[in-house]
């Protein structure tokens, strides 16, 4: 008996690895269809996706930038280019944005390092060589001079952006970004979110971590936590844990970045906060706005969060098209 016993064992085994395989291509099958009709619907908007490499000519680590742009660039409207938060990549972040922007300005959406396509054999994690990657990438894509808008850890990106290439950065909208605060506000807002939970929010390991987060980031959350454990978990499976190392690193250099005051940008900037944002609370808008001096100014978005390109795209996208070309 014992010979079947163990081929019993053996074919449970079997079976249960088989399934587990069989569930996880499934849960990464969702979200490669996800990713498809994100894509779809962006080409529908005349953008067109383009991976840049940047160290083509030289013996440094390998860089590639992945940007969607536009698919007939335009000499009547000016570039504006949209930088993505942690999360998902940029066609996820910005559906609610990309088609009404479209229509008014050369639209450039790069995907962050270890976000969607791009990525870097470089181990440096900072916020300056996120921006020279971007910056380096627009140049390569023949683009001079264009305003910059950054969601949350973007936001962190355009400034440093706006703060190293005057020349090429003319406006600056930041959206719900943390740039300017103090190392007590830090504290707190640790003590608020949980210090080891800030990775499991901005990299979900469970259906859980994933239903917090949005209800973190989002005021209008009820319809996202509608959908079914099988779906967050294909988002788990499929995006974020891709460079899922480099993305903790990247975390992790950020909550240990000594918070200096940063520099003092001098492009026109508009800080754009939700009243309802329980990640970085909109006192931190008045606060930047005040490091900034005159030529900064605080639009407060009513009932919406920390995702307010999301809980209120209406009201964003006339934001930006209103502060970009006024």
């Amino acid at each position: 008996m014992e010979p079947y016993y163990n081929l019993l064992k053996l074919a449970l085994r079997s079976l249960l690895a088989a399934a587990v395989r069989l569930r996880d291509a499934t849960f990464k099958f969702f979200t490669a269809v996800a990713d498809t009709l994100f894509s779809l619907y962006f080409a529908s908007c005349s953008m067109l996706p383009c991976t840049v490499d940047l160290d083509a000519d030289s013996s440094s680590a390998a860089t590639t930038v992945h940007f969607w742009i536009p698919g007939h660039r335009k000499s009547t409207r000016p570039a504006l280019v949209l930088i993505h938060g942690f999360g998902a990549n940029s066609r996820w972040q910005f559906y609610y944005q990309v088609r009404h922007l479209s229509k008014h300005f050369n639209l450039y959406v790069p995907d962050l390092l270890f976000f969607g396509r791009s990525y870097s054999e470089n181990p440096d994690r900072s916020i300056e060589f996120q921006a020279g990657c971007v910056a380096a990438g627009l140049r390569k894509l023949g683009l001079e001079r264009y305003s910059v808008v950054g969601l949350s850890y973007g936001g962190y990106v355009a400034y440093r952006m706006a703060e190293v290439d005057v020349a090429a950065v003319e406006k600056v909208v930041i959206i719900s970004s943390g740039i300017h605060y103090t190392e007590e506000q830090k504290e707190e807002q640790m003590r608020r979110i949980g210090g080891e939970g800030i990775r499991d929010l901005l990299l979900p390991k469970k259906p859980g971590d994933v239903r917090k987060m949005i209800k973190l980031a989002l005021y209008k959350s009820r319809r996202y936590n509608l959908a079914p454990d099988f779906v967050l978990q294909g988002f788990i499976k499929g995006i974020s844990n891709n460079h899922k190392k480099e993305k903790l690193e990247l975390v992790d250099h950020l909550m240990k970045k000594a918070n200096a005051k940063p520099a003092r940008i001098t492009q026109e900037t508009l800080l754009i906060w939700g009243n309802k944002d329980y990640v970085f609370p909109m006192n931190l808008a008045y606060q930047l706005q005040r490091h900034l001096g005159s030529k900064a100014r605080v639009a407060i978005v009513k009932e919406a969060g920390h995702a307010v390109n999301m809980d209120a795209p209406d009201e964003v996208n006339r934001l930006i098209i209103s502060f970009i070309l006024g």
